[in-house]
């Protein structure tokens, strides 16, 4: 069981605390989405001009990067042009960190059909494969935003027609927004899937840090999502993917400190088997 965590959980820590506290929890990788420098690790020296530094640093603890996550939103017409920059600057990162995965979300026009934002998903991620390395990398689409039913997914999986764009399953996105169980969700995409993101939460709209839908997050195990359930599906088939704790502190300031939340996932985890 390969555990890794997004760095969404550690807002406040510099880059030397993250490695420091990933080996220290038990974690296998880290997943780069920010550092206390700024939300966008492609643009900070240590992993520009000091990438050496920072791999020789990671692998030293024995870690490995897991992956690196984009703000890419593929199917968005107006991002075109940004999202083949962003990806121009994280080639080269990911591929210096020694990491498989870049996560990409896929969003789109408010206003588009569905049929709309496949086409012009095809359009861009076509375009983002054709970049130097970007054959070397598994491009990740998060099930996330208008993307959380396996069927849409697999219009844009269909569509890009590659081996190297896979599937993100966001456990939590699919069971909580969408309506899939994880075993519906596996059926219909497990082979294009090389990683998960986990987090819990609890249907509770009367709390005072309820998301707009009623839902507050949770650490894993003590929430309402069948968890356990989809770890257990995948270790049915012999996973050997990525288990990524997404906890979300960058973006939900009240949730428990990295400190505690980290820990936390990697014993509820072992816990599994």
């Amino acid at each position: 069981m390969k555990l890794a965590f997004t760095t969404l959980a550690c807002p406040g820590w510099d880059l030397e605390t993250i490695i420091d506290s990933a080996a220290d929890y038990g974690f296998d990788g880290i997943d780069f989405r920010g550092t206390s420098e700024g939300i966008d690790v492609t643009t900070q020296s240590a992993f520009t001009t000091g990438i050496e530094a920072t791999r020789k640093r990671i692998e030293d603890k024995g870690l490995v990067v897991s992956g690196v996550s984009s703000s890419i939103r593929i199917c968005d017409t107006d991002k075109f042009g940004s999202n083949l920059e962003e990806a121009k600057r994280t080639i080269p990162v990911a591929l210096a960190l020694g990491a498989k995965q870049v996560r990409v979300f896929g969003y789109g026009d408010e206003d588009a059909s569905t049929e709309d934002r496949v086409r012009q998903g095809v359009r861009c991620m076509g375009a983002i494969l054709e970049l130097d390395g970007a054959d070397q990398i598994d491009w990740l689409l998060e099930m996330h935003d208008y993307w959380v039913a396996s069927s849409d997914c697999r219009l844009l999986i269909d569509g890009v027609d590659h081996p190297r764009f896979q599937i993100l399953w966001d456990i939590g996105h699919t069971t909580r927004i969408g309506t899939e169980s994880p075993m519906e969700t596996f059926a219909a995409l497990g082979s294009r899937i090389p990683c998960v993101h986990l987090k819990d939460a609890i249907f509770d709209e009367n709390q005072e840090f309820a998301m707009k839908d009623g839902w507050r997050y949770a650490l894993p195990g003590r929430g309402q999502l069948p968890l356990k359930e989809a770890v257990s599906v995948l270790q049915s088939v012999g996973y050997q993917g990525w288990y990524v704790f997404e906890h979300e502190k960058r973006w939900h300031a009240d949730l428990e400190e990295p400190e505690v939340a980290l820990p936390a996932y990697v014993a509820w985890m072992r816990s599994l088997g």
